[in-house]
C-alpha cells in the first residue's frame, strides 16, 4: 500500500511539473545570448545543404546547420520560436538592445530575396512584436490625413510597405503615458512595387504600458525622401 501512494506522489508530481514547463518557457526573457553573427559560410553551404529537404524539412534542416557552424544554443532557441510565431520565416538575430520592459532585436533573414534584416520589439506582451507587421500599424489614420492624400495625388499607387532595417540604427524611445514606453519606427512609402518610386516614409510609434503590455501604434506624420 506505501508503495501505491508514492508511486501515486510521484504521478502527480510529474504531472505538475508539465503542467508548470509552457508557463516557464513562456516567461523566459530574451537577451543578448540568442545574438549570433551569421557567417559568410553559413550563408554561401547551408541554403544549398537543405535545398533537398521539404519545405518544413528545410527550415529544421537550416536549424541544425546554425548548430553545426557554432551557434550558440540561445541563438538556436530563438530562431525555433520565432519560426513558430512568424508560421515558418527563418531568421537569426544578430543584434540586441535592453529597453527595460521591452527590447530590440534586429533579424537577419538569409533566404530572402528582397528585404533580408527585420526588426523584433521583444520581452513585453506578447514576447515577439514583429514590427513590419503591417496590419498592427495606424494606417487608417495615416490614409485618412491630408499628408498622405496630397503624396497620392504624385504617387497614386503610394502606400506603406515593409522597412529594409540594416541594424544600423536604432529605432528613438521615449517615456510613454503612465509609465509606458514608445518606439519610433519609420516605413518608406512606395508607389506600388519594390522597385517603384520612393516617396517618403511614414512615421509610427509603438505604444507599450508599465509592464511591457503592447497598446497598439500611433500614426505621427510623413518625410519626404533624402535627397
Amino acid at each position: 500500500m506505501r508503495g501505491v501512494r508514492l508511486f501515486l506522489i510521484v504521478i502527480c508530481v510529474a504531472g505538475w511539473v508539465m503542467a508548470q514547463a509552457p508557463n516557464t518557457l513562456a516567461n523566459t526573457k530574451i537577451g543578448a545570448s540568442a545574438v549570433w553573427h551569421v557567417t559568410p559560410q553559413f550563408i554561401a553551404t547551408a541554403p544549398t545543404a537543405c535545398e533537398q529537404s521539404s519545405h518544413s524539412a528545410a527550415d529544421e534542416c537550416l536549424i541544425n546547420q546554425m548548430a553545426k557552424a557554432g551557434a550558440p544554443a540561445d541563438a538556436i532557441r530563438f530562431t525555433r520560436e520565432l519560426y513558430k510565431q512568424s508560421h515558418g520565416d527563418f531568421g537569426i538575430m544578430t543584434g540586441f538592445q535592453d529597453e527595460g520592459a521591452v527590447a530590440f532585436g534586429w533579424i537577419t533573414y538569409p533566404l530572402r530575396a528582397n528585404t533580408n534584416y527585420g526588426l523584433l520589439l521583444v520581452n513585453g506582451q506578447p514576447p515577439i512584436v514583429n514590427v513590419e507587421d503591417l496590419k498592427l500599424l495606424d494606417a487608417k489614420t495615416m490614409k485618412q490625413s491630408f499628408q498622405f492624400q496630397d503624396l497620392k495625388n504624385q504617387f497614386p499607387k503610394v502606400d506603406v510597405w515593409p522597412g529594409d532595417r540594416d541594424g544600423k540604427e536604432w529605432p528613438n524611445s521615449q517615456p510613454g503615458p503612465g509609465g509606458g514606453v514608445q518606439f519610433t519606427v519609420s516605413y518608406p512609402l512606395i508607389n506600388g512595387c519594390h522597385a517603384c518610386a520612393r516617396a517618403g516614409f511614414a512615421i509610427f510609434n509603438w505604444n507599450f504600458d508599465a509592464q511591457g503590455k503592447l497598446l497598439g501604434t500611433a500614426f505621427q506624420g510623413l518625410t519626404p525622401p533624402p535627397l
